[in-house]
């Protein structure tokens, strides 16, 4: 019985394992995504709607939103820092870029990060690490042989950041909302009655 038990228990471990490290899907357009629809019962548009804003907002250093006001689809642009370590020392290589699409309705809502791209930094002179370029690498090109290994490192890493970012989202979108303490109207004092 213990060894069933066991056995089991390290089946579950290892599948558990493994499941983290799915790569990204492919979209239509044969692009990277990583695509969600959660349903949330009893919540209406507006609801969500207030509550993406809410995330945008708060992450605001992470994701630029870029969609208008009236815009029913939310549209927000990030980065994903990639820093290479050597030892002890570590720093920035480069950076994948990334859209952000929100989009709610009735008791649902559905969000995608995609069209990924790379771009690699390098020092400038005066020690800093910055872009070298503004045109990125989308993570859908198949690299050479010679560099194989570091860009499905690249990958991997955005794969498991997205994730990251995704489970945010989607905490922001299930947290309660905070309703204002009902402020009392203070009370008139007759003199008249007494």
């Amino acid at each position: 019985m213990k060894f069933l038990f066991g056995l089991s228990f390290l089946v579950f471990a290892v599948n558990l394992c493994f499941g983290q490290d799915q790569p990204l899907a492919y979209d239509e357009r044969g692009k990277l995504i990583h695509y969600e629809v959660v349903e949330m019962n009893g919540i209406t548009k507006a609801q969500l709607d207030a509550r993406a804003e809410k995330f945008f907002k708060k992450s605001a250093k992470m994701l630029k939103l870029k969609s208008a006001a009236g815009d029913s689809l939310m549209q927000a642009a990030g980065k994903i820092v990639i820093t290479k370590t050597a030892l002890v020392l570590s720093h920035p290589s480069g950076e994948v870029q990334y859209n952000f699409y929100a989009e709610a309705k009735d008791a649902k809502y559905r969000f995608w990060l995609t069209d990924y791209e790379f771009i690699p930094y390098q020092r400038d002179r005066y020690g800093n690490f910055v872009p070298s370029t503004v045109i990125g690498v989308p993570l859908e090109r198949k690299p050479g042989k010679l560099n194989a290994g570091e860009w499905e490192a690249y990958l991997k890493y955005a794969t498991s950041q997205s994730r990251v970012i995704a489970g945010q989202f989607k905490d922001a979108m299930n947290a309660k909302q905070e309703q204002a303490p009902k402020t009392k109207s203070p009370e008139t004092i007759s003199t008249k009655k007494w």
